[in-house]
Protein backbone atom coordinates (compact mmCIF):
# COMPACT_ATOMS: atom_id res chain seq x y z
CA UNK A 1 0.00 0.00 0.00
CA UNK A 2 1.27 3.47 -0.87
CA UNK A 3 2.29 5.08 2.41
CA UNK A 4 1.13 8.45 1.17
CA UNK A 5 -2.43 7.18 1.04
CA UNK A 6 -2.51 6.14 4.69
CA UNK A 7 -2.71 9.60 6.10
CA UNK A 8 -2.22 10.23 8.63
CA UNK A 9 -1.99 6.47 8.08
CA UNK A 10 1.70 6.60 7.23
CA UNK A 11 2.66 8.94 10.05
CA UNK A 12 4.88 7.56 12.80
CA UNK A 13 3.11 9.76 15.32
CA UNK A 14 -0.67 10.00 15.50
CA UNK A 15 -2.47 12.95 16.97
CA UNK A 16 -5.43 11.81 19.01
CA UNK A 17 -8.35 14.10 18.40
CA UNK A 18 -6.33 16.17 15.95
CA UNK A 19 -8.21 18.29 13.50
CA UNK A 20 -11.30 20.39 13.59
CA UNK A 21 -12.93 21.63 15.71
CA UNK A 22 -10.23 22.42 18.26
CA UNK A 23 -9.30 21.25 21.69
CA UNK A 24 -5.82 20.25 22.84
CA UNK A 25 -4.25 17.44 20.80
CA UNK A 26 -2.19 14.61 22.26
CA UNK A 27 0.35 12.77 20.22
CA UNK A 28 1.27 9.16 20.80
CA UNK A 29 4.61 7.68 19.90
CA UNK A 30 4.19 4.65 17.69
CA UNK A 31 7.15 2.89 19.29
CA UNK A 32 5.89 3.64 22.77
CA UNK A 33 2.55 2.11 21.89
CA UNK A 34 4.21 -0.98 20.48
CA UNK A 35 6.30 -1.37 23.62
CA UNK A 36 3.20 -1.11 25.74
CA UNK A 37 1.54 -3.67 23.55
CA UNK A 38 4.37 -6.14 23.98
CA UNK A 39 4.18 -5.62 27.72
CA UNK A 40 0.66 -6.91 27.64
CA UNK A 41 -1.25 -3.66 27.89
CA UNK A 42 -3.00 -4.39 24.61
CA UNK A 43 -5.33 -7.35 24.35
CA UNK A 44 -4.09 -9.08 21.23
CA UNK A 45 -6.82 -11.35 20.13
CA UNK A 46 -8.46 -12.71 17.00
CA UNK A 47 -11.80 -13.35 15.39
CA UNK A 48 -14.33 -15.93 14.36
CA UNK A 49 -12.78 -19.33 14.93
CA UNK A 50 -14.51 -22.59 15.76
CA UNK A 51 -17.89 -22.30 17.45
CA UNK A 52 -16.53 -23.80 20.65
CA UNK A 53 -14.51 -20.65 21.18
CA UNK A 54 -17.64 -18.54 21.11
CA UNK A 55 -18.81 -20.10 24.36
CA UNK A 56 -15.97 -18.30 26.08
CA UNK A 57 -17.44 -14.97 25.12
CA UNK A 58 -20.47 -15.04 27.34
CA UNK A 59 -19.07 -15.53 30.80
CA UNK A 60 -18.58 -12.40 32.88
CA UNK A 61 -16.18 -10.57 30.57
CA UNK A 62 -18.06 -7.35 30.02
CA UNK A 63 -16.17 -5.27 32.50
CA UNK A 64 -12.80 -6.33 31.15
CA UNK A 65 -13.77 -5.99 27.52
CA UNK A 66 -14.89 -2.41 27.90
CA UNK A 67 -11.31 -1.34 28.48
CA UNK A 68 -10.06 -2.51 25.13
CA UNK A 69 -12.38 -1.01 22.54
CA UNK A 70 -14.23 2.16 21.71
CA UNK A 71 -17.63 1.60 23.26
CA UNK A 72 -20.56 2.68 21.10
CA UNK A 73 -23.06 5.17 22.33
CA UNK A 74 -26.17 6.92 21.16
CA UNK A 75 -24.02 10.03 20.77
CA UNK A 76 -21.01 10.10 18.46
CA UNK A 77 -18.08 10.79 20.74
CA UNK A 78 -14.36 10.26 21.15
CA UNK A 79 -12.89 8.53 24.16
CA UNK A 80 -9.28 8.74 25.27
CA UNK A 81 -7.30 5.71 24.13
CA UNK A 82 -7.15 3.03 26.80
CA UNK A 83 -3.39 2.78 26.45
CA UNK A 84 -2.77 6.26 27.82
CA UNK A 85 -1.24 5.21 31.13
CA UNK A 86 1.56 3.25 29.50
CA UNK A 87 2.36 5.54 26.61
CA UNK A 88 5.12 8.00 26.11
CA UNK A 89 3.53 11.12 24.72
CA UNK A 90 4.51 14.66 23.88
CA UNK A 91 2.50 17.87 23.89
CA UNK A 92 3.44 18.98 20.41
CA UNK A 93 1.55 19.78 17.26
CA UNK A 94 -0.03 16.90 15.40
CA UNK A 95 1.73 15.34 12.45
CA UNK A 96 1.64 17.21 9.19
CA UNK A 97 -0.13 15.29 6.45
CA UNK A 98 2.23 13.94 3.84
CA UNK A 99 3.09 16.05 0.87
CA UNK A 100 1.15 14.95 -2.16
CA UNK A 101 1.12 16.06 -5.76
CA UNK A 102 -1.55 18.60 -6.58
CA UNK A 103 -3.27 16.15 -8.90
CA UNK A 104 -3.71 13.78 -5.94
CA UNK A 105 -5.03 16.61 -3.81
CA UNK A 106 -7.52 17.41 -6.55
CA UNK A 107 -8.37 13.74 -7.19
CA UNK A 108 -6.77 13.68 -10.60
CA UNK A 109 -8.34 17.02 -11.53
CA UNK A 110 -11.85 16.04 -10.45
CA UNK A 111 -11.99 18.88 -7.92
CA UNK A 112 -11.60 22.55 -8.67
CA UNK A 113 -8.71 24.28 -6.84
CA UNK A 114 -10.81 27.45 -6.50
CA UNK A 115 -12.08 26.85 -2.95
CA UNK A 116 -10.81 28.23 0.34
CA UNK A 117 -9.60 25.16 2.22
CA UNK A 118 -10.79 26.43 5.59
CA UNK A 119 -14.35 26.83 4.33
CA UNK A 120 -14.52 23.07 3.74
CA UNK A 121 -11.67 21.14 5.30
CA UNK A 122 -12.80 17.76 4.04
CA UNK A 123 -12.69 18.70 0.35
CA UNK A 124 -8.95 18.40 -0.14
CA UNK A 125 -8.18 16.24 2.90
CA UNK A 126 -10.50 13.23 2.89
CA UNK A 127 -8.59 11.43 0.14
CA UNK A 128 -5.53 11.37 2.40
CA UNK A 129 -7.27 8.80 4.57
CA UNK A 130 -7.91 6.31 1.79
CA UNK A 131 -5.86 4.22 -0.53
CA UNK A 132 -5.32 5.87 -3.91
CA UNK A 133 -8.34 5.46 -6.15
CA UNK A 134 -8.02 2.67 -8.72
CA UNK A 135 -9.94 4.90 -11.15
CA UNK A 136 -8.89 8.11 -12.86
CA UNK A 137 -11.52 10.54 -14.15
CA UNK A 138 -11.56 10.98 -17.92
CA UNK A 139 -10.37 14.20 -19.50
CA UNK A 140 -13.84 14.63 -20.96
CA UNK A 141 -15.45 14.41 -17.51
CA UNK A 142 -13.05 17.05 -16.17
CA UNK A 143 -13.89 19.36 -19.07
CA UNK A 144 -17.61 18.89 -18.54
CA UNK A 145 -17.33 19.59 -14.82
CA UNK A 146 -15.46 22.86 -15.44
CA UNK A 147 -18.09 23.85 -18.04
CA UNK A 148 -20.84 22.95 -15.59
CA UNK A 149 -19.26 25.06 -12.83
CA UNK A 150 -19.15 28.07 -15.16
CA UNK A 151 -22.81 27.58 -16.10
CA UNK A 152 -23.78 27.19 -12.45
CA UNK A 153 -22.12 30.51 -11.61
CA UNK A 154 -24.05 32.27 -14.42
CA UNK A 155 -27.37 30.74 -13.39
CA UNK A 156 -27.11 30.27 -9.62
CA UNK A 157 -29.34 31.95 -7.02
CA UNK A 158 -28.59 35.65 -6.90
CA UNK A 159 -27.55 35.88 -10.55
CA UNK A 160 -29.68 38.00 -12.96
CA UNK A 161 -30.47 34.97 -15.11
CA UNK A 162 -31.80 33.12 -12.05
CA UNK A 163 -34.04 36.04 -11.12
CA UNK A 164 -35.43 36.07 -14.65
CA UNK A 165 -36.11 32.32 -14.57
CA UNK A 166 -37.85 32.61 -11.19
CA UNK A 167 -40.13 35.33 -12.51
CA UNK A 168 -41.27 33.02 -15.29
CA UNK A 169 -41.84 30.27 -12.72
CA UNK A 170 -43.82 32.63 -10.53
CA UNK A 171 -46.01 33.62 -13.47
CA UNK A 172 -47.17 30.03 -13.86
CA UNK A 173 -46.08 29.68 -17.47
CA UNK A 174 -43.12 28.07 -19.17
CA UNK A 175 -40.92 30.37 -21.23
CA UNK A 176 -39.18 29.64 -24.48
CA UNK A 177 -35.92 27.76 -23.89
CA UNK A 178 -33.51 30.05 -22.10
CA UNK A 179 -29.82 29.92 -21.28
CA UNK A 180 -30.57 28.64 -17.78
CA UNK A 181 -32.66 25.55 -17.30
CA UNK A 182 -32.93 23.91 -13.89
CA UNK A 183 -33.43 20.58 -12.20
CA UNK A 184 -34.49 20.87 -8.55
CA UNK A 185 -33.81 17.87 -6.32
CA UNK A 186 -35.99 17.19 -3.30
CA UNK A 187 -35.17 14.43 -0.78
CA UNK A 188 -37.05 11.42 0.46
CA UNK A 189 -36.14 8.52 2.80
CA UNK A 190 -32.77 7.94 4.46
CA UNK A 191 -29.43 9.66 3.94
CA UNK A 192 -28.01 6.87 1.78
CA UNK A 193 -31.04 7.00 -0.53
CA UNK A 194 -30.74 10.75 -0.72
CA UNK A 195 -27.08 10.72 -1.69
CA UNK A 196 -27.68 8.10 -4.39
CA UNK A 197 -30.58 10.04 -5.92
CA UNK A 198 -28.76 13.38 -5.65
CA UNK A 199 -25.74 11.99 -7.52
CA UNK A 200 -28.12 10.63 -10.17
CA UNK A 201 -29.84 14.00 -10.48
CA UNK A 202 -26.49 15.71 -10.97
CA UNK A 203 -25.66 13.28 -13.77
CA UNK A 204 -29.03 14.17 -15.33
CA UNK A 205 -28.04 17.85 -15.11
CA UNK A 206 -24.73 17.14 -16.85
CA UNK A 207 -26.40 15.21 -19.66
CA UNK A 208 -29.13 17.80 -20.26
CA UNK A 209 -27.19 21.04 -19.62
CA UNK A 210 -29.31 21.93 -16.61
CA UNK A 211 -28.32 23.60 -13.35
CA UNK A 212 -28.77 21.51 -10.20
CA UNK A 213 -30.48 23.14 -7.24
CA UNK A 214 -31.20 21.43 -3.93
CA UNK A 215 -34.23 21.71 -1.71
CA UNK A 216 -32.62 21.05 1.66
CA UNK A 217 -35.01 20.56 4.60
CA UNK A 218 -33.75 21.28 8.09
CA UNK A 219 -32.44 17.78 8.74
CA UNK A 220 -30.38 17.88 5.52
CA UNK A 221 -29.03 21.38 6.00
CA UNK A 222 -25.41 21.69 7.10
CA UNK A 223 -24.35 18.15 6.15
CA UNK A 224 -22.34 19.01 3.06
CA UNK A 225 -20.18 21.81 1.77
CA UNK A 226 -21.20 23.66 -1.36
CA UNK A 227 -19.76 21.62 -4.25
CA UNK A 228 -19.60 24.33 -6.93
CA UNK A 229 -17.07 27.19 -6.64
CA UNK A 230 -18.34 30.74 -6.36
CA UNK A 231 -22.00 29.75 -6.16
CA UNK A 232 -24.63 27.89 -4.20
CA UNK A 233 -26.75 24.86 -4.99
CA UNK A 234 -29.35 25.62 -2.30
CA UNK A 235 -32.76 27.04 -3.15
CA UNK A 236 -32.90 30.54 -1.68
CA UNK A 237 -35.49 31.93 0.68
CA UNK A 238 -38.52 33.22 -1.14
CA UNK A 239 -38.47 30.56 -3.85
CA UNK A 240 -41.99 30.37 -5.35
CA UNK A 241 -42.44 26.67 -4.56
CA UNK A 242 -42.52 26.09 -0.80
CA UNK A 243 -44.60 23.02 0.05
CA UNK A 244 -42.42 20.37 -1.58
CA UNK A 245 -43.78 17.56 0.59
CA UNK A 246 -47.39 18.49 -0.04
CA UNK A 247 -47.20 19.27 -3.76
CA UNK A 248 -44.92 16.53 -5.05
CA UNK A 249 -46.79 13.29 -4.49
CA UNK A 250 -47.69 10.37 -6.76
CA UNK A 251 -51.09 11.93 -7.41
CA UNK A 252 -49.74 15.37 -8.23
CA UNK A 253 -51.21 16.88 -11.43
CA UNK A 254 -47.75 18.34 -12.15
CA UNK A 255 -46.28 14.82 -12.40
CA UNK A 256 -45.09 14.13 -15.94
CA UNK A 257 -46.62 10.66 -15.80
CA UNK A 258 -49.98 12.09 -14.75
CA UNK A 259 -49.77 14.87 -17.33
CA UNK A 260 -49.30 12.29 -20.04
CA UNK A 261 -52.15 10.13 -18.81
CA UNK A 262 -54.44 13.15 -18.63
CA UNK A 263 -53.46 14.25 -22.14
CA UNK A 264 -51.99 17.53 -20.89
CA UNK A 265 -48.76 16.85 -22.79
CA UNK A 266 -48.08 14.86 -25.91
CA UNK A 267 -45.28 12.35 -26.19
CA UNK A 268 -44.58 13.66 -29.67
CA UNK A 269 -42.24 16.58 -29.01
CA UNK A 270 -42.98 18.02 -32.46
CA UNK A 271 -46.49 18.82 -31.28
CA UNK A 272 -45.30 20.46 -28.06
CA UNK A 273 -44.14 24.06 -27.82
CA UNK A 274 -42.33 25.38 -24.77
CA UNK A 275 -44.89 28.19 -24.32
CA UNK A 276 -47.79 25.70 -24.16
CA UNK A 277 -46.36 23.87 -21.15
CA UNK A 278 -46.88 24.51 -17.42
CA UNK A 279 -44.21 26.41 -15.53
CA UNK A 280 -42.59 23.22 -14.21
CA UNK A 281 -42.84 19.45 -14.33
CA UNK A 282 -42.42 16.88 -11.56
CA UNK A 283 -40.54 13.60 -12.10
CA UNK A 284 -41.64 11.04 -9.54
CA UNK A 285 -38.79 8.51 -9.54
CA UNK A 286 -39.31 6.72 -6.23
CA UNK A 287 -38.93 2.93 -5.95
CA UNK A 288 -41.79 1.76 -8.19
CA UNK A 289 -41.41 4.41 -10.88
CA UNK A 290 -42.38 3.79 -14.50
CA UNK A 291 -40.33 4.06 -17.65
CA UNK A 292 -41.74 7.49 -18.47
CA UNK A 293 -38.59 9.46 -17.72
CA UNK A 294 -36.24 7.12 -19.57
CA UNK A 295 -37.76 7.02 -23.05
CA UNK A 296 -36.03 9.21 -25.60
CA UNK A 297 -39.33 10.65 -26.80
CA UNK A 298 -40.10 11.74 -23.25
CA UNK A 299 -36.63 13.20 -22.80
CA UNK A 300 -37.21 15.43 -25.84
CA UNK A 301 -40.46 16.69 -24.31
CA UNK A 302 -38.90 17.21 -20.90
CA UNK A 303 -36.13 19.25 -22.52
CA UNK A 304 -38.73 21.95 -23.30
CA UNK A 305 -39.44 22.56 -19.58
CA UNK A 306 -37.21 25.17 -17.97
CA UNK A 307 -37.91 23.80 -14.49
CA UNK A 308 -37.89 20.09 -13.61
CA UNK A 309 -38.38 18.87 -10.04
CA UNK A 310 -37.00 15.40 -9.26
CA UNK A 311 -38.05 13.37 -6.25
CA UNK A 312 -36.26 10.05 -5.92
CA UNK A 313 -34.75 7.61 -3.43
CA UNK A 314 -32.91 5.34 -5.87
CA UNK A 315 -29.73 5.32 -7.95
CA UNK A 316 -31.47 5.98 -11.25
CA UNK A 317 -28.21 7.03 -12.95
CA UNK A 318 -27.91 3.43 -14.16
CA UNK A 319 -30.91 3.86 -16.47
CA UNK A 320 -29.21 6.51 -18.60
CA UNK A 321 -26.71 3.87 -19.72
CA UNK A 322 -29.55 1.95 -21.39
CA UNK A 323 -30.57 4.96 -23.50
CA UNK A 324 -28.95 5.14 -26.96
CA UNK A 325 -29.27 8.94 -26.99
CA UNK A 326 -26.77 9.24 -24.13
CA UNK A 327 -24.56 6.28 -24.98
CA UNK A 328 -21.76 8.13 -26.76
CA UNK A 329 -21.49 10.94 -24.20
CA UNK A 330 -21.58 8.57 -21.24
CA UNK A 331 -18.85 6.41 -22.76
CA UNK A 332 -16.64 9.50 -22.97
CA UNK A 333 -17.55 10.71 -19.48
CA UNK A 334 -17.09 7.30 -17.85
CA UNK A 335 -14.92 4.90 -19.87
CA UNK A 336 -14.71 2.82 -16.66
CA UNK A 337 -18.36 2.06 -16.05
CA UNK A 338 -17.97 0.87 -12.46
CA UNK A 339 -16.54 4.26 -11.45
CA UNK A 340 -19.61 6.38 -12.20
CA UNK A 341 -20.84 6.83 -8.63
CA UNK A 342 -17.26 6.84 -7.31
CA UNK A 343 -16.43 9.96 -9.36
CA UNK A 344 -19.78 11.69 -8.86
CA UNK A 345 -19.77 11.13 -5.10
CA UNK A 346 -16.18 12.28 -4.58
CA UNK A 347 -16.94 15.40 -6.61
CA UNK A 348 -20.25 16.28 -4.92
CA UNK A 349 -20.19 15.10 -1.32
CA UNK A 350 -17.81 16.86 1.06
CA UNK A 351 -18.79 16.72 4.74
CA UNK A 352 -19.25 20.07 6.43
CA UNK A 353 -16.64 21.21 8.92
CA UNK A 354 -18.86 20.05 11.80
CA UNK A 355 -19.15 16.54 10.38
CA UNK A 356 -15.50 16.45 9.34
CA UNK A 357 -14.49 17.35 12.89
CA UNK A 358 -16.31 14.22 14.10
CA UNK A 359 -14.60 12.09 11.46
CA UNK A 360 -11.11 13.42 12.16
CA UNK A 361 -11.39 13.05 15.92
CA UNK A 362 -12.71 9.51 15.82
CA UNK A 363 -10.19 8.41 13.22
CA UNK A 364 -7.31 9.92 15.18
CA UNK A 365 -8.41 8.27 18.42
CA UNK A 366 -9.24 4.79 17.21
CA UNK A 367 -8.21 4.00 13.63
CA UNK A 368 -5.03 5.90 12.84
CA UNK A 369 -2.67 3.45 14.55
CA UNK A 370 -3.87 0.42 12.60
CA UNK A 371 -1.88 -1.26 9.85
CA UNK A 372 -5.11 -2.50 8.32
CA UNK A 373 -8.72 -1.47 8.72
CA UNK A 374 -11.69 -3.74 8.13
CA UNK A 375 -15.17 -2.21 7.94
CA UNK A 376 -18.21 -4.30 8.90
CA UNK A 377 -21.59 -2.69 8.21
CA UNK A 378 -24.60 -4.57 9.60
CA UNK A 379 -28.11 -3.46 8.71
CA UNK A 380 -31.24 -5.31 9.81
CA UNK A 381 -34.36 -4.00 8.08
CA UNK A 382 -37.70 -3.73 9.90
CA UNK A 383 -39.46 -5.57 7.08
CA UNK A 384 -36.98 -8.46 7.44
CA UNK A 385 -36.26 -8.69 11.20
CA UNK A 386 -33.46 -11.27 11.13
CA UNK A 387 -32.64 -12.49 14.64
CA UNK A 388 -29.28 -11.49 16.06
CA UNK A 389 -27.97 -15.08 16.29
CA UNK A 390 -28.91 -15.73 12.67
CA UNK A 391 -27.21 -12.61 11.38
CA UNK A 392 -24.17 -13.17 13.56
CA UNK A 393 -23.98 -16.74 12.33
CA UNK A 394 -24.02 -15.42 8.78
CA UNK A 395 -21.09 -13.14 9.59
CA UNK A 396 -19.26 -16.18 10.99
CA UNK A 397 -19.90 -18.22 7.86
CA UNK A 398 -18.84 -15.33 5.65
CA UNK A 399 -15.55 -15.08 7.54
CA UNK A 400 -14.94 -18.81 7.24
CA UNK A 401 -15.93 -18.81 3.57
CA UNK A 402 -13.68 -15.89 2.62
CA UNK A 403 -10.28 -16.83 3.99
CA UNK A 404 -8.42 -13.85 5.35
CA UNK A 405 -11.39 -11.52 5.33
CA UNK A 406 -11.16 -11.08 9.12
CA UNK A 407 -8.33 -12.17 11.43
CA UNK A 408 -8.73 -15.75 12.65
CA UNK A 409 -8.51 -16.81 16.25
CA UNK A 410 -6.20 -19.62 17.30
CA UNK A 411 -7.56 -23.04 18.20
CA UNK A 412 -6.86 -24.63 21.57
CA UNK A 413 -4.20 -26.86 20.10
CA UNK A 414 -0.84 -26.33 18.50
CA UNK A 415 -1.76 -22.92 17.13
CA UNK A 416 -2.41 -21.57 20.61
CA UNK A 417 0.77 -23.19 21.90
CA UNK A 418 2.75 -21.65 19.07
CA UNK A 419 1.16 -18.30 19.85
CA UNK A 420 2.23 -18.51 23.51
CA UNK A 421 5.72 -19.57 22.50
CA UNK A 422 5.98 -16.60 20.14
CA UNK A 423 4.94 -14.23 22.90
CA UNK A 424 7.51 -15.70 25.29
CA UNK A 425 10.31 -15.44 22.75
CA UNK A 426 9.45 -11.88 21.82
CA UNK A 427 8.84 -12.75 18.17
CA UNK A 428 5.20 -11.73 18.25
CA UNK A 429 3.54 -10.33 15.12
CA UNK A 430 3.20 -6.58 15.66
CA UNK A 431 0.54 -6.00 13.02
CA UNK A 432 -2.51 -4.12 14.29
CA UNK A 433 -5.89 -4.65 12.63
CA UNK A 434 -8.80 -2.39 13.53
CA UNK A 435 -12.35 -3.57 12.86
CA UNK A 436 -14.89 -0.79 12.55
CA UNK A 437 -18.47 -1.94 13.15
CA UNK A 438 -21.29 0.32 11.97
CA UNK A 439 -24.78 -0.71 13.01
CA UNK A 440 -27.87 0.68 14.68
CA UNK A 441 -27.34 -1.96 17.39
CA UNK A 442 -24.39 -2.70 19.66
CA UNK A 443 -24.92 -6.49 19.84
CA UNK A 444 -22.59 -7.34 16.95
CA UNK A 445 -19.85 -5.09 18.27
CA UNK A 446 -20.14 -6.58 21.77
CA UNK A 447 -20.00 -10.17 20.50
CA UNK A 448 -17.10 -9.60 18.12
CA UNK A 449 -15.20 -7.60 20.71
CA UNK A 450 -15.69 -10.44 23.17
CA UNK A 451 -14.27 -13.01 20.76
CA UNK A 452 -11.19 -10.91 20.17
CA UNK A 453 -10.77 -10.25 23.85
CA UNK A 454 -10.98 -13.90 24.82
CA UNK A 455 -8.82 -15.54 22.17
CA UNK A 456 -5.45 -14.98 20.51
CA UNK A 457 -5.10 -14.77 16.76
CA UNK A 458 -3.41 -17.47 14.72
CA UNK A 459 -0.80 -14.99 13.53
CA UNK A 460 -0.33 -13.21 16.83
CA UNK A 461 -1.44 -9.89 15.40
CA UNK A 462 -3.23 -7.32 17.51
CA UNK A 463 -6.92 -6.63 16.93
CA UNK A 464 -9.09 -3.74 18.06
CA UNK A 465 -12.85 -3.48 17.60
CA UNK A 466 -14.65 -0.13 17.51
CA UNK A 467 -18.17 1.14 17.01
CA UNK A 468 -18.91 4.88 17.00
CA UNK A 469 -22.63 4.81 17.83
CA UNK A 470 -25.73 2.63 18.12
CA UNK A 471 -29.00 4.51 17.87
CA UNK A 472 -31.29 1.47 17.56
CA UNK A 473 -33.51 3.15 14.97
CA UNK A 474 -33.09 5.30 11.91
CA UNK A 475 -34.16 8.89 12.51
CA UNK A 476 -33.81 10.66 9.18
CA UNK A 477 -35.77 13.65 10.46
CA UNK A 478 -33.03 14.44 13.03
CA UNK A 479 -30.10 16.50 11.82
CA UNK A 480 -27.68 15.16 14.45
CA UNK A 481 -28.56 11.60 13.45
CA UNK A 482 -27.75 12.39 9.82
CA UNK A 483 -24.45 14.00 10.82
CA UNK A 484 -23.41 10.86 12.66
CA UNK A 485 -24.56 8.67 9.78
CA UNK A 486 -22.51 10.68 7.29
CA UNK A 487 -19.47 10.57 9.58
CA UNK A 488 -19.77 6.78 9.83
CA UNK A 489 -20.11 6.42 6.06
CA UNK A 490 -16.83 8.28 5.68
CA UNK A 491 -15.09 6.30 8.41
CA UNK A 492 -16.24 3.08 6.75
CA UNK A 493 -14.91 4.36 3.42
CA UNK A 494 -11.45 4.72 4.99
CA UNK A 495 -11.25 0.96 5.52
CA UNK A 496 -9.07 -1.28 3.36
CA UNK A 497 -11.67 -4.07 3.23
CA UNK A 498 -15.41 -3.49 3.56
CA UNK A 499 -18.21 -5.92 4.38
CA UNK A 500 -21.72 -4.56 3.79
CA UNK A 501 -25.27 -5.78 4.19
CA UNK A 502 -27.38 -6.55 1.11
CA UNK A 503 -29.54 -3.71 -0.26
CA UNK A 504 -28.19 -1.22 2.27
CA UNK A 505 -27.72 2.19 0.68
CA UNK A 506 -25.47 3.15 3.62
CA UNK A 507 -23.08 0.42 2.47
CA UNK A 508 -23.37 1.51 -1.17
CA UNK A 509 -22.21 5.01 -0.26
CA UNK A 510 -19.24 3.83 1.81
CA UNK A 511 -17.73 1.41 -0.68
CA UNK A 512 -18.57 3.76 -3.56
CA UNK A 513 -16.59 6.59 -1.96
CA UNK A 514 -13.74 4.20 -1.22
CA UNK A 515 -13.65 2.74 -4.72
CA UNK A 516 -13.59 -0.73 -3.13
CA UNK A 517 -15.51 -3.81 -4.21
CA UNK A 518 -17.21 -5.00 -1.01
CA UNK A 519 -18.08 -8.38 0.39
CA UNK A 520 -21.88 -8.42 0.58
CA UNK A 521 -23.81 -10.30 3.30
CA UNK A 522 -26.64 -11.71 1.23
CA UNK A 523 -30.28 -11.38 2.23
CA UNK A 524 -31.93 -14.59 3.51
CA UNK A 525 -35.18 -15.73 1.86
CA UNK A 526 -36.90 -15.41 5.25
CA UNK A 527 -35.87 -14.17 8.73
CA UNK A 528 -35.27 -17.75 9.96
CA UNK A 529 -33.75 -19.29 6.85
CA UNK A 530 -29.97 -19.60 6.44
CA UNK A 531 -28.42 -18.19 3.29
CA UNK A 532 -25.78 -19.99 1.27
CA UNK A 533 -23.34 -18.60 0.38
CA UNK A 534 -23.26 -16.29 3.35
CA UNK A 535 -21.64 -13.52 1.34
CA UNK A 536 -20.23 -12.76 -2.08
CA UNK A 537 -17.54 -10.42 -3.32
CA UNK A 538 -19.10 -7.79 -5.54
CA UNK A 539 -17.71 -7.62 -9.06
CA UNK A 540 -18.18 -3.87 -9.22
CA UNK A 541 -17.91 -0.74 -7.11
CA UNK A 542 -21.21 0.62 -8.44
CA UNK A 543 -24.40 0.81 -6.31
CA UNK A 544 -27.46 -1.18 -7.25
CA UNK A 545 -30.59 0.34 -8.77
CA UNK A 546 -32.90 -1.80 -6.67
CA UNK A 547 -36.16 -0.96 -8.48
CA UNK A 548 -35.56 -0.50 -12.20
CA UNK A 549 -38.46 -0.01 -14.62
CA UNK A 550 -40.12 -3.23 -15.65
CA UNK A 551 -39.96 -2.17 -19.28
CA UNK A 552 -37.58 -0.14 -21.40
CA UNK A 553 -38.77 1.83 -24.39
CA UNK A 554 -38.20 0.11 -27.71
CA UNK A 555 -37.67 -3.27 -26.03
CA UNK A 556 -40.17 -6.09 -26.17
CA UNK A 557 -42.13 -6.81 -22.99
CA UNK A 558 -40.52 -9.56 -20.94
CA UNK A 559 -37.00 -8.78 -22.15
CA UNK A 560 -34.33 -9.05 -19.48
CA UNK A 561 -33.09 -5.48 -19.10
CA UNK A 562 -29.99 -6.82 -17.39
CA UNK A 563 -28.89 -8.25 -20.73
CA UNK A 564 -29.43 -5.21 -22.96
CA UNK A 565 -25.86 -3.88 -22.80
CA UNK A 566 -22.66 -5.75 -21.93
CA UNK A 567 -21.75 -3.45 -19.02
CA UNK A 568 -25.06 -3.72 -17.12
CA UNK A 569 -26.42 -6.70 -15.24
CA UNK A 570 -28.35 -7.76 -12.18
CA UNK A 571 -27.14 -7.05 -8.66
CA UNK A 572 -25.64 -9.64 -6.34
CA UNK A 573 -27.87 -8.50 -3.48
CA UNK A 574 -31.08 -7.84 -5.42
CA UNK A 575 -31.60 -10.02 -8.46
CA UNK A 576 -34.27 -7.83 -10.02
CA UNK A 577 -32.00 -4.81 -9.56
CA UNK A 578 -29.62 -3.36 -12.12
CA UNK A 579 -26.05 -2.16 -11.82
CA UNK A 580 -23.05 -1.25 -13.97
CA UNK A 581 -20.11 -3.62 -14.29
CA UNK A 582 -16.58 -3.17 -15.68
Amino acid sequence: MDARARTPRGARKVAVGSGEPGGSDKEWRWRGWRAAARAGVVAAVGFLGALVLLVMVFGGRTGRMAAFSSAPGTGFFVQKPVYEASLVHEHVAGPAPPTRHDQDRLLGGLLSPAFDENSCRSRYASSLYRRPSPFRPSTFLLERLRRYEARHRRCCPGAPLFKEAVEHLRSGRNAARSECQYVVWTPINGLGNRMLSLASTFLYALLTDRVLLVHAPQEFDGLFCEPFPGSSWALPAGFPITDFAGIFTMGSPTSYKNMRQAGAVSRDHRNVTAESLPAYVFLDLIQSFTDAAFCEADQRVLAKFNWVVVKSDVYFATMFFLMPAYERELSRLFPEKEAVFHHLARYLFHPSNDVWGIVRKYYGAYLARADERVGLQVRVFPEMPVAFENMYGQILRCSEQEAGLLPKVAHKDGAAANHSSAVASGSRNNKLTSILVTSLFSDYYERIRGVYYANPTETGEFVEVHQPSHEREQRTEARAHNQRALAEMYLLSFCDRIVTTAVSTFGYIAHGLAGVRPWVLLRPPSPEAPVDPACVRSKTVEPCLQAPPRRVCGVAEGTDIGALVPYAGHCEDEHKGLKLFP
